[in-house]
């Protein structure tokens, strides 16, 4: 029993990360693996693999959610008969563009990547580069107008350029989220607006990058591996769905920076940490 409760609090632990760091330009996948260094939960190294990858299915149920009228292109008329919206419709289709690039790499290379990069010193570089490029471009940013502050106003081709910066993401320790907002930062678009395209594009590649574990792994889950994959999602739903309210709500009025700070020391103390292990 002991060991079941400890089991369970391990998970809990990790959705909370997970709802923090999803939506946070911070890198949830890099987190994730940092503290399975030091959290392990009693699983196989194919099932936790797929479990870092799963567990954030929690996290974009939340954004669903919460963006529900943003997203969804069918609203209903008096005679409750479906129309398209086309405004939302068009959005994502850029939404696919922008993840046309990132699919195409995810699927080429998802399996070098995860043998070769998923290290604390590949994870705390990143943080530490990305944290930097932050910082720089909001400075740059103090002296810009953006161009671009509404989502439908993003054109296709800013959303192309936008699905090239996330391909960066598939470098643990990037960040998913970031690497999106860095680029839409640095074509003109304003910070809200580049969080809310985030969470468009989380959509699909989210659902597709899930889709492509659980066929790698296998539908075959024995029950104790089905309760940690529910849990977790459980908590990471439950977490995202205060941690986006507050990220919209912070960045109305301040930059991300603080972020980057954060990147940059935490990457440092990654490096400090595992250099004298």
């Amino acid at each position: 029993m002991a060991s079941i409760l400890a089991e369970f609090l391990k998970v809990v632990f990790l959705g909370i990360v997970e709802g923090i760091t999803e939506w946070l330009p911070i890198s949830s996948t890099g987190h994730m693996l940092l503290v399975d260094q030091f959290l392990q939960i009693n699983a196989s190294e194919s099932f936790k693999e797929m479990f870092f990858v799963i567990i954030q299915l929690g996290a974009i149920f939340a954004v669903v959610i919460l963006f529900w009228n943003k997203m969804f292109p069918f609203q209903w008329s008096d005679k409750n008969r479906p129309f398209l919206i086309k405004e939302t419709f068009l959005i994502w289709i850029k939404v696919v563009i922008a993840c046309v690039p990132g699919a195409i790499v995810t699927i080429l290379f998802d399996d070098y990547i995860d043998a070769r990069f998923q290290t604390p010193g590949v994870i705390a570089a990143a943080l530490i580069f990305y944290g930097a490029a932050f910082i720089l471009i909001e400075n740059w940013n103090k002296k810009r107008i953006p161009a671009v502050t509404k989502i439908a106003d993003i054109n296709y081709r800013t959303a192309f350029i936008i699905g090239l910066f996330q391909v960066l993401s598939i470098i643990p320790g990037t960040s998913r989220s970031g690497a999106t907002i860095i680029g839409a930062l640095l074509v003109g678009i304003s910070r809200t607006t580049a969080a809310e395209f985030t969470f468009f594009m989380a959509v699909p590649v989210m659902f597709g990058l899930s889709a492509i574990k659980i066929l790698k792994f296998g539908l075959s889950f024995t029950g104790e591996e089905l309760f940690i994959l529910v849990s977790g999602m459980a908590v990471a739903f439950a977490v995202s769905l205060l941690v986006i309210k507050l990220l919209m709500s912070y960045i109305k009025k301040h930059d991300f920076k603080v972020f980057g700070w954060y990147r940059i020391i935490l990457g440092i103390l990654v490096f400090l940490y595992f250099s004298v292990r």
